[in-house]
């Protein structure tokens, strides 16, 4: 017998010696309706009618979460997304909206095994943002399939992305991107910064860097956490996207382009404070110059062709600071 139990027991004892219920009610301090209720009980049921019932209905017609939508969280869910990937890829796929707390609380009924965090050690970098929109755009691309390969661009500062695929990383395929950023970016841009992948390094696409008056700064070998955005955007892409699409789809490229959109205009992004890139850009446009002004601040006499090999790359920086 519960504690709860044992209690009831004893106002119901009480009152049944006593015969008054004030006396019972100060005594026990408890309320007239409360002594009421379970002296019914008790005469109705005996001992058995002090348990607590369960008060939960037996139909739910307002209920916002049925089986179905819980079937599609079921499934989200063996793709290993946390509550708030979910809660896109819901809205995303389903139109169906609904809050993170809901989603927590059908997974714990779910039962599901919780994501498993990594429990390797990295050394502690320190994690920077410019400013201002524009000021430093990643660029990276990364293998999709066998003659598949995806370019992605990513704003530094808004997280505003520009995705394109391609049958191979060349240095025809990057101009051609570059382009698209030009003309998608919703700011001027200021400085581009890549790995040291060859399909960067051409002299063509360094010299339309140049023309633009667009700085170029590759970072340097093995440190991909220096282009830890554009990283971090393509696992994205990985997790998200590419599950839920046919690789083999004539229709590949316009899926990508839509999966842009909604990734600038509608997912929120947890370094944003659940913003949307968009409402990020949004709040800094004051702070964003105009294309005659970033064109003005350009020196091109500072910049150079840069090569792909780190050391000859360091020589020739050293060997023009020299003179």
């Amino acid at each position: 017998m519960t504690h709860k139990i044992k209690a009831r027991l004893e106002w119901v004892k009480l009152y049944e010696v006593t015969k008054n219920a004030g006396f019972v009610c100060r005594r026990c301090g408890i309320s007239r309706p409360t002594l009421r209720k379970w002296w019914r009980r008790f005469q109705r049921l005996g001992e058995v009618g002090l348990i607590e019932i369960n008060r939960r209905p037996h139909h739910s017609p307002n209920r916002k979460v049925l089986a179905k939508e819980i079937t599609w969280i079921s499934e989200l869910r063996k793709r290993w997304l946390g509550s708030r990937r979910i809660q896109s890829e819901l809205l995303r796929n389903y139109a169906f909206r609904v809050s993170r707390a809901t989603l927590c609380k059908i997974l714990r009924q779910l039962n599901v095994e919780p994501l498993k965090k990594s429990r390797i050690l990295r050394k502690r970098r320190h994690r920077y943002e410019r400013p201002i929109p524009g000021e430093r755009v990643q660029i990276d691309t990364c293998k999709i399939a066998p003659g598949l390969y995806q370019y992605t661009a990513v704003a530094d500062c808004t997280r505003i992305r520009c995705l394109a695929l391609f049958d191979r990383r060349t240095a025809a395929n990057s101009l051609l991107f570059l382009e698209q950023i030009i003309e998608e970016m919703p700011f001027p841009i200021q400085c581009i910064q890549s790995d040291r992948g060859l399909e960067f390094f051409a002299y063509k696409f360094q010299e339309q860097l140049k023309k633009y008056a667009i700085k170029f700064r590759p970072i340097k070998p093995r440190s991909p956490h220096l282009n830890g955005k554009v990283e971090r955007s393509q696992r994205t892409d990985l997790e998200e996207f590419y599950p839920t699409v046919d690789l083999q789809d004539s229709e590949l490229k316009q899926k990508v382009r839509d999966w842009q959109d909604y990734y600038n205009e509608f997912r929120p992004h947890g370094s944003l404070s659940s913003k949307t890139p968009w409402e990020k850009w949004n709040q800094l446009v004051i702070k964003t110059p105009y294309h005659d002004e970033v064109e003005a601040a350009f020196d091109e006499s500072k910049e150079r062709l840069r090569l792909q090999n780190y050391k000859d790359d360091l020589y020739w920086q050293k060997l023009k600071l020299s003179l």
